[in-house]
């Protein structure tokens, strides 16, 4: 099994480190001796920590001391990934430089996740929202004159993402040394390719665009409708064959009218054509409405808040149990992930475990501990599992 160490704090890096744990890495998660600031985060963001570190093994450890960064300098020589998503230049300040690293354990393979990568802004540290706000990401998902925030820390988990997978090709290409062993990968680039559609349609027009939430979406019918129980769903019709048939469906009196024909002409009359939808859909109940669009193949979803997905028919069955010091919580998984039930590590629980692995004594681990390099946690989870 191949070991993916984690220098990881808030989301990016702790995501990737997620990744490489349902992919089957052994994941251990070096924090400071206080915790990783996740653990920390109040209010609306409590369950960040429990959501992206459940499966990994933690171990408490001062890199500030000397001691500290040769126990790291040990893990990493029996490793195979480091994430570093820690500010930029932090590392470099301990002298754990990424070419000291590599002078231990030569073909490590480094995904450094920082808010900018090589060039310019290199040096500058961020955040999810900032560089939601830098890149375009927040004028397009907001309204005029009042950018938002998206619902998820989206650029940090994307960045993660696509780290990974540099990350991967990097160990696939172990043996053929074409390439380099550090990947830098930048949140702002990462917000920069999602907003690349509307960057190219820009240059095609020539004309600065509306936020995405006033400019439509290209397809003439893709909006909310309310049932006469007062359900929200959002119909996509993306055919004319599907467009033919909800108008019948309807009842809407227009289906053979020429300026309805394409999607095209619909689009240039949503002004007539919405409103004249959703007098016909108010008159449904949310039943009568779903089996008409299932019965045409026509794309639907109703309106849900994120946590009502816990109970989701589809959903619940591929979610994993996630047990957090007294707390059995149920949280998605990455796609096709093989756990069904995982644990979030205390601080330091395994702490003694991997320093004995890596060849300390009880005596030499004991005056670690006694000398506020390592902590040891006592408190076990409810689940004591073999990550291997």
């Amino acid at each position: 099994m191949k070991t993916v160490v984690e220098l990881g704090h808030i989301v990016a890096g702790p995501a990737a480190g997620l990744i490489f744990h349902d992919l089957g890495f052994r994941v251990i998660k070096v924090e400071p001796l206080d915790g990783e600031k996740g653990r920390r985060l109040p209010d609306t963001s409590v369950g960040v920590f429990p959501y992206f570190n459940r499966g990994k093994e933690s171990i408490a450890l001062d890199i500030r001391k000397e001691d500290g960064k040769e126990i790291l300098f040990r893990i990493l020589m029996e490793s195979d990934i480091l994430i570093d998503n820690l500010s930029p230049g932090y590392l470099d300040s301990l002298g754990v430089t990424y070419e000291k690293i590599h002078s231990v354990k030569h073909d490590l393979v480094i995904l450094s996740i920082k808010g900018y990568g090589p060039g310019k802004y290199e040096k500058k540290k961020s955040l999810d929202f900032p560089i939601e706000v830098q890149s375009g990401v927040a004028f397009m998902n907001g309204l005029t004159g009042r950018p938002m925030r998206f619902g998820s820390s989206i650029i940090d988990m994307n960045v993660a993402m696509f780290g990974v997978i540099r990350a991967l090709y990097a160990l696939i290409e172990e043996n053929k040394g074409e390439t380099d062993r550090i990947i830098r990968v930048g949140m702002f680039e990462t917000a920069a390719f999602l907003m690349g559609q509307h960057i190219a349609t820009y240059q095609l027009l020539g004309t600065p665009l509306k936020p995405f939430n006033e400019q439509g979406f290209a397809w003439s019918i893709y909006d909310f409708f309310t049932t006469l129980d007062k359900k929200e769903v959002f119909v996509a019709v993306t055919s004319d064959k599907q467009w033919k048939s909800l108008c019948e469906e309807l009842e809407l009196g227009v289906c053979n009218d020429e300026v309805y024909e394409t999607n095209q002409s619909r689009y240039s009359m949503r002004d007539q054509l919405i409103p004249l939808i959703r007098n016909s859909i108010s008159r449904l109940d949310y039943g009568e409405l779903v089996k008409i669009l299932e019965k045409h193949n026509i794309s639907q979803a109703t309106l849900n808040e994120p946590w009502s997905l816990v109970n989701d028919e589809h959903l619940s069955e591929k979610m994993v149990k996630a047990i957090f010091d007294d707390y059995e919580l149920k949280v998605p998984a990455t796609p096709e992930t093989r756990f069904t039930e995982d644990f979030v590590p205390s601080l330091g629980l395994n702490t003694e475990g991997i320093l004995r692995e890596i060849g300390y004594s009880e005596d030499h681990i004991e005056r670690l501990v006694k000398n506020r390099v390592v902590f040891q946690c006592q408190q076990k989870t409810k689940i004591e599992r073999d990550p291997r």
